[in-house]
């Protein structure tokens, strides 16, 4: 289903297990740009750093550094996303405002010359409820304002709000967002393995 997708001119899909996204890699089109979205453990970001364009979860200052010796060790630079969690419910990562502006201001990220941070990123909660969805979107526009504005001002590369799946990307379109997640629309409810 992505080779039907890529050659209809599709160039960027999402993954959220490090080794199907190794496995799919290495199967598929080079010129493909993988993003990791899911939970990344830190034990595998060795699978992905080779390739991954971009870690849309960074949820953790203690991932920054594992993703930089990655970085690297394959000679390049991972751009990366921090995850906010927006949801009400709490089964979804993420950190909040206080965790971000710590982490934007650690020895942590300041050693980490082979990552960029270049937006932030976001899951609503899985609900009908349109109004809580609007603002928990509304929110996280707000994070990536007061990051753009408190520590990216001069940086053109930080402009990605990734907010917005399959079930509410109407939505986080109209609340700002420069990118959307639809795995489902496109290729149906996920078949775990």
């Amino acid at each position: 289903m992505i080779l039907q997708a890529y050659q209809c001119g599709q160039r960027v899909f999402g993954e959220n297990k490090a080794r199907e996204m190794e496995e799919k890699h290495q199967q598929l089109p080079a010129d493909i740009e993988w993003h990791f979205i899911g939970h990344l453990q830190s034990n595998k970001v060795k699978y992905i750093a080779p390739f991954v364009h971009l870690i849309q979860a960074v949820d953790r200052e203690e991932l920054l550094p594992v993703i930089n010796r990655e970085a690297v060790k394959n000679k390049r630079i991972i751009h990366c996303l921090l995850q906010f969690h927006i949801a009400t419910e709490e089964t979804k990562y993420g950190m909040n405002w206080e965790e971000a502006a710590h982490l934007l201001e650690s020895e942590t990220l300041a050693q980490c010359d082979h990552l960029r941070i270049i937006g932030v990123m976001g899951m609503a909660s899985f609900t009908e409820d349109t109004a809580l969805i609007r603002k928990e979107f509304s929110t996280l526009y707000h994070y990536y304002l007061l990051m753009k504005n408190s520590y990216f001002r001069d940086n053109p590369d930080f402009k990605e709000i990734s907010m917005g799946m399959s079930g509410d990307y109407p939505l986080a379109i109209e609340e700002g967002s420069t990118m959307i997640r639809v795995g489902t629309l496109l290729f149906g409810e996920r078949n775990l393995r």
